[in-house]
């Protein structure tokens, strides 16, 4: 049960973040997804490692996952991105608001949002990376709006990206480069909270986020190889 709790601990930080975001603190509630992220990376493998579905098979831990992910990566980023002026004004930032929350309702009810290869169907949801470079780049409106508009029409597409934790191609590479981005990650907001980031590690964690897309596709293109192969008799 520690691990569930561990788990749903993510709902009282997606509540501080929300906080935050009415505060129109954005680097608090930024600081405090960084504490979202790490757990939601670590709990699958806790639960893992000590059998969780075996010790207490009466409780859905995915359900529980799938839940706080929807708050922490879904809709706290959407609410600080609103909060903070960061979305056009009137119905159109209403709009931009409402797609990201539409788009990961549908995802995050498909069955198949997980495949069986451990990779995940349709862009994932992650709107609060997405928060964290508007906000710590600071960007514009239009941008942002660009990014939003893109990134929700992605969810429907059938691309599967890596699962970092879990995905079985590059996974020791997969982990080292998210674990480093998760340090630049905490190096921008530093710089970000005492005056401006460095560009430099902008653009080299947005390395990560380009190997990340890039190596879901190579993936996807190479499985669909694999599958038309003639298979010998």
């Amino acid at each position: 049960m520690a691990v569930h709790l561990y788990t749903a601990s993510g709902t009282v930080l997606a509540f501080l973040m929300v906080i935050a975001a009415f505060d129109g603190d954005a680097i608090r509630a930024l600081w405090i997804s960084l504490a979202a992220l790490v757990i939601d990376g670590t709990d699958g493998m806790l639960a893992r490692r000590l059998r969780v579905k075996e010790t207490i098979p009466s409780f859905d831990g995915a359900r529980l996952d799938d839940i706080v992910d929807y708050i922490t990566y879904v809709f706290a980023p959407v609410v600080l991105l609103w909060t903070c002026g960061y979305l056009p004004e009137g119905v159109l930032g209403g709009t931009l608001a409402a797609a990201p929350l539409l788009a990961s309702s549908y995802q995050f009810c498909r069955v198949d949002a997980k495949t069986d290869d451990h990779f995940f169907l349709g862009f994932p949801s992650y709107w609060n990376v997405v928060a964290f470079y508007v906000i710590v780049a600071d960007l514009s409106p239009a941008t942002t709006a660009i990014i939003l508009a893109v990134c929700s029409a992605l969810v429907f597409v059938p691309i599967k990206y890596i699962y970092p934790s879990r995905t079985r191609a590059f996974r020791r590479t997969n982990l080292a480069l998210t674990a480093a981005w998760l340090v630049a990650y905490a190096v921008l907001l530093s710089q970000k909270d005492a005056g401006s980031p460095s560009q430099i590690i902008i653009w080299g964690s947005l390395l990560y986020i380009a190997y990340y897309f890039g190596s879901s596709v190579y993936l996807q293109f190479a499985d669909r190889a694999k599958a038309k192969e003639p298979v010998e008799a």
